[in-house]
């Protein structure tokens, strides 16, 4: 109902003509303005988009899914899909996200480069890169550009798949926080990305740790202070 509410909320501004909300499938008929005329589009309403494949719905009834969160890119190019939190903006989360050893090369070789990442993210997220063994260490910050997800074959694996996203560099750090200092942490060590010896697919939520870390990263890199203070632990969302 959230996302209904919403949606009518900017319907006007996307040109859209409400007919009828039911709740049958499609859960809406609408008329969009494109050129001189009107285009009937079918629209259903889904928290999340992943939720249209589990409810099982005919992707040939719909035109449009409206949606909170777009976490689903395999869906069929010709459903458009309206991700809300683009038009009402969300505060950002905190990921730590790893690379493997056969990946530092091409980390270091690019300020901005697709990367696998959860399909939770959102522009303006910030990600903590960490060097897998034998580094072991968070080395860079990197934000998230387009959280538009694509599905693709890792490099780093010869079976699976995974969701790529843009990400962009925001800095190298002075001083690296190492997994030795977070696990001396009284906090952090109780962490699920700790405990789990920051193995994770697609990134570790770590926003509820973040007030820590942020404390690590600031204190070690003056350099960087007045760029950290835009990510305070005040501003983030869990």
């Amino acid at each position: 109902m959230g996302v209904v509410f919403l949606f009518a909320a900017i319907a006007k501004k996307l040109q859209f003509r409400i007919e009828k909300i039911r709740a049958a499938y499609p859960d809406c008929i609408a008329y969009r303005h494109v050129g001189n005329s009107e285009k009937r589009v079918r629209i259903e309403f889904e928290f999340r988009s992943s939720s249209f494949k589990i409810h099982g719905h005919d992707p040939s009834q719909c035109d449009c899914i409206v949606c909170w969160h777009h976490d689903c890119p395999t869906l069929p190019r010709r459903i458009e899909v309206i991700e809300l939190k683009r038009f009402f903006g969300v505060p950002f989360k905190i990921w730590i996200q790893t690379a493997l050893r056969n990946q530092w090369e091409y980390l270091d070789a690019h300020n901005r480069m697709e990367w696998a990442l959860s399909t939770r993210v959102t522009d303006g997220d910030l990600l903590l890169m960490y060097r897998c063994y034998p580094q072991c260490k968070i080395t860079d910050l990197f934000r998230v550009t387009d959280s538009r997800l694509r599905p693709g074959k890792p490099g780093w694996k010869k079976e699976g798949k995974a969701n790529f996203g843009w990400i962009q560099r925001i800095c190298r750090l002075e001083s690296p926080v190492f997994l030795s200092d977070m696990r001396n942490n009284n906090v952090l060590r109780t962490a699920p990305f700790i405990r789990s010896n920051m193995q994770g697919r697609g990134g570790l939520l770590a926003s509820e740790y973040w007030p820590y870390l942020y404390e690590m990263l600031h204190n070690r890199n003056p350099k960087h202070r007045q760029l950290l203070r835009k990510y305070a632990p005040d501003k983030l969302s869990l």
